[in-house]
């Protein structure tokens, strides 16, 4: 890994992360392109960056962070399938984590989801933040952790999924974005905690060179996840999701077209 792909990688979390559109598949077919995926440091650096983007939500979010500690305890109820899930089925996780095939394809499916999503729920109403935590029980917090754990299929988006799982449950499209926001603080943690100790048990470390991507990795990561999630959620409010739908097919046959009939995207 270079400085400008460093960057590159960083730009792509941040704008994706909190879109409905698969941050971790957009870094897997990316760093494929790159010829770095296969690389440790890259494996642990899209994990890492993580914590930029997270970061932003806590600076948009900071007063509604400190409101109600019941709505920690929900956000916890709702982290906690995507903790089971994890440990249970780790190293089929990682498996997926490297077939650029299964992004495409995740893409594509989740694409035709999304484009149906709007027909099938009709919150035309715009719920609060405050009034969303007042309201929201503890058995929709687990559906929607139900829902995130889909995430783990790369390609499937964990903010797509939440969402979908916020709006299953009665929820706006803006509150169930703006928990799915919420619930990604512990998430990412979660899985750049255990990632780091798994490196750190494998006795892997960090040359200077890594540690400064990773300090740029997370400070674009940050900044551009702020822009993002105000853009994302004026655009969701006013549009749904279909137009996120078309990106997610598109994408998800020009790569598998590229896999199939130009030149195979793999991962070494």
């Amino acid at each position: 890994m270079n400085t400008l792909q460093a960057i590159i990688l960083a730009i792509i979390e941040g704008i994706t992360e909190f879109l409905p559109v698969s941050s971790t598949g957009h870094m897997i077919i990316a760093s494929s392109f790159f010829g770095i995926a296969h690389d440790d440091f890259t494996k642990l650096f899209t994990i890492v960056i993580q914590l930029g983007a997270i970061l932003s939500v806590v600076v948009l979010y900071f007063k509604r962070f400190f409101q109600s500690f019941d709505f920690y305890f929900k956000l916890l109820v709702a982290f906690i399938p995507a903790v089971v899930f994890g440990l249970l089925f780790s190293k089929k996780i990682d498996a997926l984590l490297e077939s650029p095939v299964t992004v495409a394809v995740s893409l594509l499916v989740g694409g035709i989801i999304l484009l149906k999503v709007d027909d099938w729920f009709s919150p035309s109403q715009t719920v609060p933040t405050t009034e969303l935590k007042e309201n929201i029980t503890y058995i929709q917090a687990f559906k929607i952790g139900l829902f995130q754990c889909l995430a783990m299929v790369p390609g499937v988006s964990r903010s797509g999924a939440s969402i979908v799982g916020g709006m299953s449950q009665g929820l706006s499209r803006t509150s169930a974005a703006e928990f799915s926001f919420f619930l990604a603080v512990p998430t990412m943690l979660g899985a750049t905690a255990k990632k780091c100790y798994d490196y750190y048990k494998d006795g892997f470390v960090l040359s200077h060179d890594q540690i400064n991507y990773l300090i740029i990795g997370n400070v674009v990561a940050f900044v551009v996840a702020l822009l993002a999630i105000k853009t994302f959620i004026g655009f969701l409010t006013k549009n749904g999701f279909k137009m996120f739908g078309y990106y997610r097919i598109i994408t998800g046959i020009v790569l598998l077209v590229i896999h199939f009939f130009i030149h195979p995207l793999t991962i070494i």
